[in-house]
């Protein structure tokens, strides 16, 4: 792997203090919107900084390979990093941990990884989902799941771990098969919701995919801050617990988000192709308790060779990465929209160039220049996506 694996892009010494420079440049973008001047057109991202988070190889503690990145703020305005930790290989199916990583100052510096969530050495062991925060109390979820493949078991099980102290400390696994049954599910991966707007504002949502025969997209709703759940909407695969051929309907992966007006949109890896190599969308108006065939579209500018995406929304600006490639994963992209996701700017920045695989967005809300920022956690490397999981730091102004 090459040096510049780990690059980090610095500015010449400023004439003012940086803080206030960061504090000038937000003020400058609110200034445009309220002159009338259109802010969406200084919308130009420039990675600021980045650097490796985690790198594969048996050689290093207890861990072959590091896959399926996720990143979150938390409650306090701390970012986590969170992975699966694979013990014996780059497989899917093979023993794991949960590796997580926090930073404290905005991203420049990382803890040392902790391990949560030790499978043991058993095949088919945890897969790891989604990162959710509750704002309202001040909660952080992560969603798993044990046996996600019935290899060597036939019963699976959606698991809950929480923190009530910013990432802290972590709860004791609860097991939510009798709420919402033990059919495969696996969440994300990416993160879930908290609905900010109507309908059922303060919902806690995430939503996942099945089995390759019962695939398609599910949802799991919390109207309690996490103390039950429930089965939400589903979109399911055509022809529905049957073998697959190429072209059928299969959606799978899947990254929901929240619009201004209350609209969830679940942006989906399209796994077998259907229709286009791109993405499937489909909006829900209620919250996720239902996923309607009325409500799904395709969109053919989001090119992909059928990977988890991510999707973000931040400053009404909609941001997209992927592997912009119609059959490998390489090229990872970022591209943004200013409506809603139902078109896209012709500009977009490639993240990486070579192979790249799975990605998370996060951002903050907690000071000023933090509106300037995204947080874009990607699979790297340049002749394999399990090669090294880099963080890059972005800025959505092109600001250094």
């Amino acid at each position: 792997m090459g040096g510049d694996r780990g690059r980090r892009w610095a500015s010449p010494a400023p004439m003012l203090p940086p803080l206030l420079l960061a504090c000038l440049g937000a003020l400058l973008v609110l200034l445009l919107a309220a002159d009338g001047v259109d802010a969406f057109a200084q919308v130009t991202p420039l990675i600021t900084e980045e650097q490796l988070l985690w790198v594969s190889g048996s050689e290093i503690g207890e861990v072959d390979t590091y896959r399926i990145p996720l990143i979150t703020y938390t409650p306090k305005g701390h970012l986590l990093a969170i992975s699966e930790a694979r013990k014996f290989g780059a497989w899917d199916s093979g023993a794991k941990f949960i590796a997580i990583r926090r930073s404290e100052d905005k991203g420049s510096t990382w803890g040392p990884t902790s391990l949560l969530e030790d499978d043991g050495s058993v095949e088919d062991g945890l897969s790891l989902g989604a990162v959710l925060v509750d704002d309202e109390k001040g909660y952080l979820f992560i969603v798993y799941t044990l046996c996600g493949h019935y290899i060597r078991c036939n019963v699976s099980s959606t698991m809950v771990i929480r923190s009530t102290d910013d990432g802290l400390n972590w709860s004791r696994p609860r097991n939510l098969s009798r709420e919402v049954g033990t059919k495969m599910f696996t969440a994300g991966p990416g993160y879930g919701i908290q609905k900010k707007q109507d309908p059922k504002k303060g919902r806690l949502i995430v939503c996942g995919h099945g089995t390759i025969s019962g695939d398609g997209v599910f949802c799991l709703l919390s109207d309690d801050h996490g103390n039950t759940w429930r089965n939400g909407g589903s979109l399911k695969s055509i022809p529905y617990n049957q073998p697959k051929k190429a072209h059928d309907f299969n959606p799978d992966e899947c990254q929901p988000y929240e619009l201004s007006d209350g609209t969830v949109v679940i942006n989906a890896r399209n796994q077998n192709f259907y229709h286009c190599s791109c993405r499937i969308v489909v909006r829900s108006l209620d919250a996720c308790d239902s996923l309607l065939p009325e409500h799904v579209t395709f969109d053919e500018t989001l090119v992909d060779p059928a990977v988890a995406a991510a999707t973000l929304v931040k400053n009404d600006v909609v941001f997209f990465s992927n592997p912009a490639h119609q059959s490998n994963r390489v090229n990872l992209t970022l591209r943004w929209s200013y409506t809603n996701g139902t078109s896209w700017a012709q500009q977009t920045v490639q993240i990486w160039g070579l192979a790249s695989g799975y990605s998370a967005m996060t951002a903050l809300d907690h000071a000023v220049d933090d509106e300037q920022y995204l947080y874009l956690i990607y699979e790297k490397g340049r002749r394999d996506i399990t090669e090294s999981i880099s963080l890059a730091k972005i800025n959505i102004y092109g600001r250094l």
